[in-house]
């Protein structure tokens, strides 16, 4: 059995109301967006493994996780373990700082985060620190923090900066009982900011407890976006073919 379940073209589509218009974006770079339904479902997990793919393709990845909280001090420097992966991830492009330029201590929210310790963070200059640096040749691989409308700098959420840069979105959930709820409503939002959803990535976090389960196959009915499934099985797997599709989507 393939590691990796691709669920098809779904035939139906959600129906939104387009409230922000396309112009808004201030980036015409190539890349995506990556996104989450909630913390911790594994976009790191997948940034790493799409981004290692797509480096034997010859492509230029530069990674981009402009805010990262819950860091550690290494050195008596915050490190950014996430950004860290990423950036290791495409062959260490740049220096860390240019991936992760702001980072902080506490476990919680970037935007909570930088109000404790009396700083101001806004969209603009994640925006910012997110483009500079990156050609017209480069791949941008950018990966936000949380889900999609959670709070990401002073003056917006991860959804506001998906605006700011226009780039596609993926969309990564982890493959559990509820998650389609969480998928939906993403999905409409992402929709609904005039943002094309490219993909929804079901990560298998723990080895399947509901086997009469498939995410992937009920979601179909209501997206018009490709939906993987990566399987607990292949989380382990370095090297990662199952990925390929995926890969060839993005590119």
């Amino acid at each position: 059995m393939s590691q990796l379940i691709e669920a098809g073209v779904p035939k139906l589509r959600l129906h939104t109301i387009r409230y922000i218009d396309r112009l808004h974006k201030v980036t015409n770079l190539r890349g995506v967006f990556v996104t989450g339904t909630d913390t911790g479902v594994g976009k790191t997990y997948i940034g790493t493994a799409v981004i290692q793919a797509l480096i034997t393709r010859a492509i230029r990845v530069i990674p981009r996780k402009p805010v990262e909280s819950g860091c550690t001090f290494v050195r008596r420097e915050l490190f950014p373990a996430d950004a860290a992966s990423l950036h290791a991830a495409a062959g260490r492009p740049g220096s860390l700082d240019e991936v992760c330029p702001y980072r902080f201590e506490r476990p919680i929210s970037p935007a909570r985060a930088a109000r404790l310790e009396a700083l101001r963070v806004t969209i603009a200059d994640l925006a910012q620190a997110v483009q500079d640096g990156v050609g017209d040749e480069c791949f941008l691989w950018v990966e936000g923090a949380g889900g999609f409308y959670s709070p990401l700098a002073s003056d917006g959420l991860n959804a506001d900066l998906a605006v700011q840069l226009g780039l596609p979105v993926l969309l990564v959930a982890a493959d559990r009982i509820g998650c389609i709820n969480h998928i939906l409503l993403t999905a409409e939002a992402i929709e609904t900011r005039g943002l094309d959803l490219v993909a929804v990535v079901l990560d298998q976090t723990m080895p399947e407890s509901i086997p009469a389960m498939d995410n992937a196959e009920d979601l179909k009915q209501h997206l018009d976006c490709r939906v993987f499934r990566v399987e607990h099985v292949a989380r382990n797997d370095a090297a990662r073919p199952h990925l390929a599709s995926l890969v060839e989507l993005l590119i």
